[in-house]
């Protein structure tokens, strides 16, 4: 049994197969990757939602088992004349499974966190919810289809599948309660994540100690003479007080920058450290090719963070570009180191040069593209 399954269905919906789905649905290439990577974990927080329900994980179960030949006919179905039968087939699955009400929701939230049109999202969950269930029957073994079976993987899989959930889609889906049991599993992944804040509580107060020999009005004159203090501090001194007041802070690089629903802070940090890391394993062609999944992936969440940037304030921006620039000089360097290994640059160069520039956009420093750099 594969140790995360939105991984395990990520390495079936392949680069050349995202493409191909973006020709078919009019959607060009980031928008279908960031569609894509948005549909399959939201479809499985439905389906794992549906399973904990009365009745859910058998009809779970009668569909799954009807799937078993979607995934060999699905590379030559995309683009072909039986396309759009395919589409609205698995529409009416996801409506005889969820319900109108409930498959509208979904459709609604994944439209928002991808920036898809409505049509354009009902037309990809539609298409990829037969496949997301092919998959899980192919995972489990066609013949050990069972409840037993098919909601032990799912309830093995709920902290990877709230991990894969995009920035916002999670609380979009518990909003509309399709992901029913992942919450918690959200909320430790989010505790857990590095440079996030957890609510503090702060301890229950211990039981005072009884005193003796102090008089009951002292409990109440105490903190009125205290109020009297701070009251004459800040009215006595007003001219310092007011010059204070008028100083305007200066925008906090710790703030989170958040628009659509998207973390623009978190998803820059995260896919800087994809770039990084794909790329100091980049040592031949070979390498390259293997590389270019997360990196293309890294692409489309920075394309998808450049085209909110609009929407930012004066000191969100600021903000944005303080987070990007320190990392420029480091990811420059690996990326003229990697595409100096003959054959390199014509795998990664179409996807290196665009991140670069929009990277360098993004922090307002100048381009080191086509510098001979």
């Amino acid at each position: 049994m594969a140790t995360n399954l939105v991984s395990y269905m990520m390495q079936f919906l392949t680069p050349d197969m995202i493409g191909r789905i973006a020709g078919a649905l009019g959607l060009n290439r980031s928008d279908a990757q960031s569609g894509v990577s948005a549909v399959v974990p939201a479809l499985l927080a439905a389906f794992s939602g549906l399973a904990d329900k009365p009745g859910g994980a058998q009809s779970l179960v009668n569909t799954v088992k009807q799937q078993s030949g979607v995934l060999d006919n699905f590379a030559s179905m995309i683009g072909g004349n039986n396309l759009s039968s395919f589409i609205e087939r698995g529409s009416s699955l996801l409506t005889s499974l969820l319900g109108s009400h409930d498959q509208a929701a979904l459709t609604g939230a994944v439209a928002r966190s991808a920036g898809l049109g409505q049509n354009k999202a009902t037309s990809l969950l539609g298409m990829l919810a037969p496949v997301v269930m092919g998959l899980i029957g192919r995972q489990i073994g066609t013949r050990g289809v069972d409840i037993g079976s098919l909601t032990s993987l799912l309830a093995s899989q709920k902290e990877q599948i709230a991990q894969a959930l995009p920035n916002g889609l999670g609380e979009l889906l518990d909003r509309t309660g399709l992901s029913s049991g992942l919450e918690s599993a959200r909320r430790a992944t989010t505790a857990a994540a590095p440079g996030q804040f957890t609510q503090y509580t702060s301890p229950p107060r211990e039981r005072a100690n009884p005193t003796f020999g102090i008089p009951n009005w002292a409990y109440w004159a105490l903190p009125l003479l205290a109020l009297g203090g701070l009251l004459w501090y800040l009215l006595g001194r007003p001219a310092q007080h007011e010059q204070v007041a008028q100083e305007p802070a200066p925008p906090a690089q710790s703030q989170s920058v958040t628009v659509g629903g998207v973390d623009i802070k978190n998803t820059i940090g995260d896919s800087l450290s994809d770039l990084r890391t794909s790329l100091q394993g980049v040592t031949d062609v070979a390498s390259a090719r293997a590389a270019l999944p997360k990196l293309e992936a890294a692409r489309t969440q920075i394309d998808r963070v450049s085209s909110l940037v609009g929407q930012l304030t004066p000191d969100q921006r600021k903000v944005v570009a303080a987070a990007i620039a320190p990392a420029m000089p480091a990811i420059n360097r690996l990326t003229d180191k990697v595409l100096e290994i003959p054959g390199v640059g014509d795998v990664l160069r179409p996807t290196i040069d665009p991140v670069k520039t929009k990277l360098a956009d993004l922090s307002g420093q100048p381009s080191t593209v086509g510098s001979g750099r």
